[in-house]
């Protein structure tokens, strides 16, 4: 069973810095990429960050690249996402993901399991 347990959620003013971890279990971490995806209330999930298995590779969507920084520790199996100079249209649920792909790591449906989700509301 694998699980996915983000954490790091929280309200900040505009401007500010979240780190956002995301715990997995009941896979060989290293052998899978990881995502991170967000919803805003009323619209679509979509894609933010990504990194390949090793970490060599890091993706981003453009609305965060420059701000947003994701890597993960493969012997804490634990992948994050630094996100600076934060703004009020990045408030979402935040979803962390693996899939056994490495590639396409910008599409939802590419991955095989999701976290729970972590709330990040930034007020103006």
């Amino acid at each position: 069973q694998v699980q996915l347990v983000e954490s790091g959620g929280g309200l900040v003013q505009a401007g500010g810095s979240l780190r956002l971890s995301c715990a997995a279990s009941g896979r060989t971490f290293s052998s899978y990429a990881m995502g991170w995806f967000r919803q805003a209330p009323g619209k679509q999930r979509e894609f933010v960050a990504a990194i390949s298995r090793s970490g060599d590779s890091t993706y981003y969507a453009d609305s965060v690249k420059g701000r947003f920084t994701i890597s993960r520790d493969n012997a804490k199996n634990t992948v994050y996402l630094q996100m600076n100079s934060l703004k009020p249209e990045d408030t979402a649920v935040y979803y962390c993901a693996t899939t056994i792909r490495n590639n396409y790591l910008s599409v939802a449906r590419m991955y095989d399991y999701w976290g729970q989700g972590t709330q990040v509301t930034v007020s103006s």
